[in-house]
């Protein structure tokens, strides 16, 4: 899935830390296409960070990505990057 050219209707819910350059990017591309999102504190919130732990078999990586409730990628950009 094409995270940068998703389609409208899909439920996208993001896994981020608040000082990630790179989940600041994605949240300025799904902001400037108007394309809404949950975003989730992984880095401060220890239950958040746990699930999504779980969602991604323990990468670390963010911005973590979920996508109609499925786990799609970790990282931003071509190729992804956090």
């Amino acid at each position: 899935m094409d995270l940068e050219r998703i389609e409208p209707g899909h439920t996208v819910e993001m896994y981020v830390s608040p000082s990630c350059p790179y989940c600041k990017k994605a949240r300025d591309h799904f902001d400037a296409r108007k394309y809404p999102y949950a975003v989730h504190d992984a880095q401060n919130d220890r239950a958040l960070r746990a699930k999504m732990f779980a969602l991604t078999g323990g990468d670390p990586t963010v911005p973590a990505f979920v996508v109609d409730g499925a786990y799609v990628q970790s990282g931003w950009g071509s190729p992804p990057r956090g």
